[in-house]
């Protein structure tokens, strides 16, 4: 009798596994197998060969006079080009521009506008893609770097141009094509 005891504890502990062993192994059949974690790739574009980008229009025109103050410089090229890449300087026989650090490649691709100031009386001088090996530069969307080039024009000493949408006008841009991205407006919270 005492043999029985334990094996009647044992066969009682049994009774809930036995109960649910068909459960169990129908669970282990219709369990989804783990998805594998994909393997990260490092993206790759393959470019056609291009030809050097050039530039095709700016604003203010090379040897024109315009009106002092607020100045948005345009520099049009003749192909997509990488909103990361630009290099401008002083040019040769000018001043040097009060402009932005960086300028904003506007939605058709091509174009890149600097929001400036000049000074009455002056003429300003801007090298696009200065003689730099190497260094940043203006540059298509397969990395071919535009042909080196310049910009000289005067400032007149009539009425300067004291607004950005006036600027913006002269520069034959429209609403869309503001020099500069606005700073999204951060919520205010109460203290």
């Amino acid at each position: 009798m005492r043999a029985a005891f334990p094996i009647r504890l044992l066969g009682l502990a049994l009774l809930p596994w036995l109960a649910a062993g068909p459960v169990l192994a129908e669970t282990a059949q219709t369990a989804k197998p783990r998805a594998e974690t994909p393997t990260p790739v490092s993206p790759v574009t393959v470019m056609p060969p291009t030809q050097k980008p050039k530039v095709v229009a700016t604003w203010p025109t090379g040897g024109e006079t315009i009106a002092p103050g607020v100045l948005v410089l345009k520099v049009v090229f003749d192909q997509q080009m990488t909103p990361r890449d630009f290099a401008y300087a002083l040019g040769t026989g000018g001043e040097r521009l009060d402009c932005l650090k960086t300028p904003r490649l506007l939605n058709d691709d091509k174009t890149f506008v600097l929001l400036c100031t000049t000074l009455p009386g002056k003429t300003y001088a801007v090298a696009l893609n200065p003689d730099a090996p190497g260094g940043p530069a203006f540059s298509n969307l397969a990395e071919n770097r535009a042909e080196p080039s310049a910009l000289t024009f005067t400032t007149g000493t009539g009425e300067p141009v004291t607004k950005l949408r006036d600027a913006i006008k002269a520069a034959g841009l429209g609403g869309l094509d503001m020099p500069v991205e606005e700073a999204p407006e951060t919520a205010k919270t109460a203290p």
